[in-house]
């Protein structure tokens, strides 16, 4: 399958109201899913995003302006994802995480393992400091500059 019908493919998903569409073109299979956050709760209105400003819309069709805060920024350096894979805490199941909250690291610690492609690829520290977050939980997907932990 080339690029065009792969890219094709992924905006008609990011475009519709669809969570996962997988196609088959002879021996070539596809599985493309969309994944939010958190599921939103259904309520009377629905509230339309467009940049920074948003306006609600009620179930009558009158829209009025809302506020929309600012996303804050956690204090301390934050460790991101260098690529899309499977986040584990731990070198293997059962055995013991190679951090934990509250605990020091120096540059170079490792500090999770990321699974992509069935490689494990070590995540180090970039600062030394004391873990004040862990954003993720063993075994999660994560995407490619998602942050991981709050190094302080």
């Amino acid at each position: 399958m080339d690029l065009r019908k792969l890219k094709t493919l992924i905006d008609l998903v990011a475009e519709s109201g669809i969570a996962e569409l997988e196609v088959t073109e002879g021996e070539d299979r596809v599985r493309i899913a969309k994944f939010s956050p958190a599921p939103a709760a259904p309520t009377g209105s629905t509230t339309l995003i467009a940049g920074p400003a948003a306006t609600t819309v009620a179930a009558n069709g009158s829209s009025s302006p809302v506020a929309v805060a600012a996303p804050v920024e956690p204090e301390g350096h934050a460790v991101k994802s260098p690529m899309v894979g499977t986040f584990y805490r731990s070198p293997s199941p059962g055995a013991a995480s190679f951090i934990e909250l509250g605990q020091t690291v120096k540059p170079g610690d490792t500090l999770c393992i990321i699974e992509a492609m069935k490689l494990l690829n070590e995540i180090e520290a970039e600062v030394g400091g004391t873990v004040k977050q862990i954003l993720v939980e063993n075994g999660q997907p994560v995407e490619y500059g998602q942050t991981l932990f709050i190094i302080e």
